[in-house]
């Protein structure tokens, strides 16, 4: 949908409610001035555009769309090469591991970023990979789902005797999703008391469930983007090595 489009939109949907310019202006908290210019296709902001739809009970769905579907791939590259790592790692350390493990059970469907089993300790864990945090409480209304279900998935799926299920909620290590996390401090205290280096040593040595948060410094890192400022943050490159550089 176009700027155009979206301009005509606000003028008809005002003129069936029979408002004026400045009608409309003083429900979004805005000048009458943009308002005019809205509905000319001179769009303003993000939010003042949602608050001059929202008074006219309308909403704004924004999509982005980019070279035939490529966006998708884009943004699960991030997922994916999470995803990797943490598999290799509990490898490594002695975890039976199986990645993106569908379900269907009484009527709840979903997949399980990462399913892993200790066979010693007869311990499952459930762990949800993020690389966006934008919907905090279906996060972990859905997390909980998979806790539920995780037990009766590993025995009918792959046979194993669990004793014991722990969850784990891993994001690459950023300033802004740890901002995110300090917003709703305690709900996540709660759900995920154990965090960082306490999660890294019980993965090496699990005795009995746990549920934690891990933030984790990712070695896959996108050319470009440096995790010190977080992901959004793109710095550009040096413009030559400083060994080919000319001295002045």
């Amino acid at each position: 949908m176009d700027d155009q489009r979206v301009g005509r939109i606000l003028r008809a949907l005002r003129r069936r409610r029979g408002w004026r310019q400045r009608d409309l202006a003083s429900r979004a908290l805005c000048s009458q001035r943009t308002v005019s210019r809205a509905e000319c296709g001179r769009l303003p902001s993000v939010p003042v555009l949602r608050r001059l739809l929202g008074a006219l009970d309308a909403s704004l769905v924004l999509d982005v769309r980019w070279r035939a579907g490529a966006l998708d791939r884009l943004l699960d590259e991030d997922h994916a090469a999470l995803v990797s790592e943490v598999t290799q790692l509990l490898t490594k350390w002695g975890w039976e591991v199986h990645v993106e493990v569908t379900y269907s059970e009484f009527g709840e469907r979903g997949s399980i970023d990462i399913l892993a089993f200790m066979p010693a300790e007869g311990i499952l864990l459930v762990i949800e990979i993020k690389t966006d945090l934008t919907a905090v409480e279906s996060t972990l209304r859905k997390l909980d789902e998979k806790v539920r279900l995780a037990a009766q998935i590993g025995q009918k799926r792959f046979g194993w005797d669990v004793r014991g299920v722990g969850w784990l909620l891993i994001m690459p290590e950023t300033s802004t999703l740890r901002r995110r996390v300090e917003r709703h401090a305690t709900l996540f205290e709660r759900v995920f008391p154990v965090r960082g280096a306490a999660v890294r040593t019980w993965l090496r040595r699990p005795s009995g469930p746990v549920a934690g948060l891990w933030f984790l410094s990712s070695s896959h890192r996108t050319a470009g983007i440096r995790e010190a400022g977080g992901r959004e943050r793109v710095r550009a490159a040096n413009r030559a090595p400083a060994s080919h550089r000319v001295a002045t």
